[in-house]
C-alpha cells in the first residue's frame, strides 16, 4: 500500500523494542502504522496486539492489519490505556510516538499547519467539539497569552502582544489569517514566527500534555515481566514529561516495576536527510522488571 507517512527513527524503535516471534503490541499512537507494520512483519502476532488512534482517518488506513486479525481502538491513549489496564490486558511491547503525523499536517483541511490554508480546527479527534477557532475565537486575551507560553513556550511579552492582536482583529475563520496576523507583528525569525504559536493551539485544542502526564503512570501494569516500552517525543514539554516520570520511576529503587535508562537517542544524520521531520525527535525507553 502506498506509505502516507515515514515513520521516524524506524530503525533505533526496532533496536530498542527488539521484537520477537510471538510478542504482542500495543501500539497507543499507531497513526498511519509504519512502526506498528514493521514490528508486525516481526512478531507475526497481529490477533494479539491492539493498534490505538484518535484519528479515525489514521485507523481507516490500518484496515490491513486489522484484517491480519489486529484491534484497532479509537481513542485517545489515555482512555485506551485506562480500558485495557481495567480488563487486565498485558503487552510484550509499548511503543508511544507523540508527534503529527504527515498526512494531518499536509492537509490543509485539518487545520494543523499554518504553511496550508485550511479551516482552523486541528482536531486529532474529530468527533470532539473544541476546535482552534473556538480556541482564537472565544478564549480571553490572558488565556491566549497563557496558553502561548506555557504550550508555545512563548516569551512573555510577545505572547501579550499577539494575544492583544488577535482579540482586536477576530473572529479568525483559516490557518492563513491567523498566520499572517502572527507574521505581521512578529520579529524577524528563521523559522516561520506562528510556529511556536500553532503548537500551543495544537497542544490545547487536544490536551496533550495533561493525557500524557495522566497516562504515563499506567504503562508499568500494562506491560508483561520482560516487557519493552518506547517513547518519542518531538518537542521539550513532551519529552519533560516523559524524562521526569522516567525518573521518578528509578528513583523509586526497587519498589519500581521499570528498569529505566538515562539515555536517550535521537535522529542520525542519514534519517534526517531521508526524514526531516525527524530533527526534534528524542526516544526514550524503558522495560518491565
Amino acid at each position: 500500500m502506498e506509505q502516507l507517512h515515514q515513520p521516524v527513527m524506524l530503525a533505533e524503535v526496532l533496536n530498542v523494542l527488539q521484537p520477537k516471534d510471538g510478542e504482542s503490541l500495543l501500539d497507543l499512537t499507531a497513526g498511519f502504522g509504519g512502526h506498528a507494520r514493521a514490528i508486525l512483519q516481526a512478531t507475526k502476532a497481529y490477533k494479539k496486539s491492539v493498534l490505538v488512534d484518535r484519528d479515525q482517518m489514521a485507523l481507516d488506513s490500518l484496515n490491513d492489519i486489522k484484517a491480519q486479525g489486529a484491534t484497532l481502538m479509537h481513542a485517545d491513549f489515555l482512555a485506551a490505556a485506562r480500558e485495557l489496564a481495567q480488563t487486565k490486558r498485558r503487552f510484550d511491547l509499548i511503543l508511544a510516538d507523540l508527534g503529527v503525523s504527515s498526512p494531518q499536517l499536509d492537509r490543509g483541511e485539518r487545520g494543523f499547519s499554518f504553511m496550508r490554508e485550511g479551516d482552523l480546527d486541528m482536531r486529532m479527534d474529530q468527533t470532539q467539539t473544541l476546535t482552534a477557532k473556538t480556541v482564537v475565537n472565544t478564549y480571553s486575551e490572558r488565556d491566549l497569552a497563557n496558553i502561548f507560553v506555557k504550550y508555545g513556550e512563548v516569551r512573555s511579552g510577545m505572547a501579550i502582544k499577539i494575544a492583544r492582536e488577535i482579540t482586536h482583529a477576530r473572529p479568525f475563520s483559516t490557518t492563513q489569517e491567523l498566520a499572517d496576523l502572527i507574521k505581521k507583528h512578529s520579529p524577524y525569525s528563521r523559522h516561520h514566527p506562528a510556529t511556536q504559536f500553532f503548537q500551543a493551539l495544537r497542544i490545547e485544542v487536544n490536551d496533550e500534555l495533561g493525557l500524557l502526564e495522566r497516562m504515563l503512570p499506567l504503562l508499568p501494569d500494562l506491560l508483561n515481566p520482560g516487557g519493552r516500552l518506547c517513547i518519542i517525543s518531538f518537542h521539550s514539554l513532551e519529552d519533560r514529561i516523559v524524562k521526569t516520570w522516567l525518573t521518578d520511576e528509578a528513583n523509586k529503587g526497587l519498589e519500581s516495576k521499570l528498569i529505566t535508562n538515562k539515555k536517550f537517542l535521537t535522529a542520525g544524520v542519514q534519517e534526517l536527510a531521508n526524514n526531516p521531520r525527524a530533527r526534534s525527535a528524542k526516544i526514550r525507553f524503558a522495560a518491565r522488571a
